[in-house]
């Protein structure tokens, strides 16, 4: 517990103070919710949420909603009154907010006894590995981790280490290899011709991947070192044939998050068709505002609930076109372009997501088609790998997509000769040595 604060309170120490109000109101939430009935028990549930998406709302949101409030203010001739807030946002503070929300529900569904000791419920919220950028965890999962005597053991050392060296593959290389073309194409997108849009637009998606999949296996590997298991986030979802597979496979504690907290309460798969619809566009505008404070977000998000209405509409076509190829290489090749058409899809989406405003996303939207057979000097972007290191690049996208896809590394050679496990460190090692970015470069979803 004591790691947990002064790891969170590198970054601005004073929002511990933050976190510290949310743990005590929602650790006697969970109390009362526990011991009492009825209605109070709604009152005490409703009482946390309200308090965790408060302090949300008000660092995440505020100038959000004020500034469009204001837009609408200054059309009909109005001054807002209200003025815009200065102050960094917490780092994680969705992440741990959420954590904490699926606490007190859980205990109101009966799922979870309210936790009496307060140091654990504090360190469930506060987990280090995990707190600024997830998994986020349900306490049925970590909770009992905390009372539990770990013991040394060797094997869950090494394999926490080696989840550590290939969580900093991917984000030290690979994604801080990628960042380079990103931000000089997505600052100066007016510089480029559509292929070098198309370009950075491709970057970025495995960038965020690999930054994002990074960060949490450093995070599992790190809980695993000191004998604590959390939950896998990413199964190598570009490989999805589907946009529902995709969001099975991505965020993975995000999107169950809200499976079980928002699209089931609502009604599922279990209303007629138009309200399912409703739902599924209702979670993924709530998804695209939980990642940010931006229209870009929100369209983001919406663009991805009509990916998947889409999917829901035609999946009985679909089904039948799919029933009608016999041979196994037919299904193969089909498959295999479902794929492909997936990865376009959420590809393009991302134009959104790292877009700066909507003006920028218009403007490389637009412009991505025009001029795409056209070459542009790689080179010419400000610290790019060139094209020798993009080439590497992206042999190693190849390379990790598979080992991920077989299981992970300690899946593939745990049991491999001493000679072929410490050859594979040493590989490792130099790639990260020799092609790895060192200067400061936080993880995106930091800002989340």
């Amino acid at each position: 517990m004591a790691a947990s604060c002064f790891f969170y309170m590198a970054f601005v120490p004073a929002y511990i103070l933050i976190i510290l109000l949310t743990i005590v109101v929602d650790y006697f939430a969970g109390i009362y919710i526990e011991k009492s009935e009825g209605k109070r028990r709604k009152q005490f549930l409703v009482l946390s949420i309200i308090s965790n998406l408060s302090i949300l709302g008000v660092f995440k949101y505020y100038n959000f909603f004020n500034a469009n409030f204001g837009r609408i203010l200054f059309h009909f001739n109005f001054h807002d009154p209200l003025p815009l807030l200065k102050m960094l946002l917490p780092i994680g503070l969705s992440f741990h907010t959420f954590q904490a929300m699926s606490y007190t529900i859980e205990v109101y569904r009966g799922n979870q006894k309210a936790e009496k000791h307060f140091g654990i419920y504090w360190l469930y919220v506060m987990f280090f590995p995990q707190m600024v950028a997830g998994p986020i965890e349900r306490p049925q999962h970590l909770i009992h981790q905390f009372y539990e005597k770990h013991y040394f053991k060797i094997d869950n050392v090494v394999s926490g280490l080696r989840l550590i060296l290939w969580g900093f593959l991917k984000k030290v290389v690979i994604a801080d290899g990628l960042a380079h073309i990103v931000t000089d194409i997505y600052s100066y997108p007016d510089h480029f011709p559509g292929s070098g849009l198309l370009l950075g637009t491709l970057c970025f998606t495995f960038q965020i991947y690999y930054d994002f999949s990074g960060y949490s296996d450093i995070a599992r590997g790190t809980a695993l070192v000191l004998g604590f298991s959390i939950m896998q986030n990413f199964e190598t979802p570009y490989l999805s044939s589907s946009v529902s597979e995709f969001w099975g496979r991505w965020h993975i504690s995000l999107s169950s998050w809200f499976r079980d907290y928002v699209y089931i309460p609502l009604g599922g798969s279990r209303v007629k068709l138009p309200r399912q619809f409703l739902n599924i566009l209702i979670v993924f505008v709530l998804s695209g505002l939980w990642h940010g404070a931006s229209w870009t977000f929100v369209i983001w998000g919406c663009l991805n609930g009509l990916y998947l209405i889409i999917e829901l509409s035609t999946s009985g076509i679909r089904k039948k076109l799919f029933n009608n190829f016999k041979s196994i290489g037919a299904k193969f090749i089909v498959k295999s372009l479902g794929v492909v058409i997936t990865f376009l899809l959420i590809m393009f989406s991302w134009i959104f997501f790292r877009s700066s405003n909507l003006h920028q996303a218009a403007y490389i939207i637009k412009h991505i088609g025009k001029g795409i057979t056209q070459p542009f000097d790689i080179y010419g972007i400000d610290a790019a790998p060139g094209l020798l290191g993009f080439i590497l690049l992206s042999i190693l996208i190849v390379i990790t997509h598979w080992v991920d896809y077989k299981g992970g590394l300690t899946s593939l050679i745990s049991h491999k000769p001493i000679v072929i496990r410490w050859a594979t460190y040493s590989l490792i090692l130099w790639v990260i040595f020799i092609l790895g970015v060192f200067h400061e470069k936080v993880f995106i979803y930091f800002a989340f």
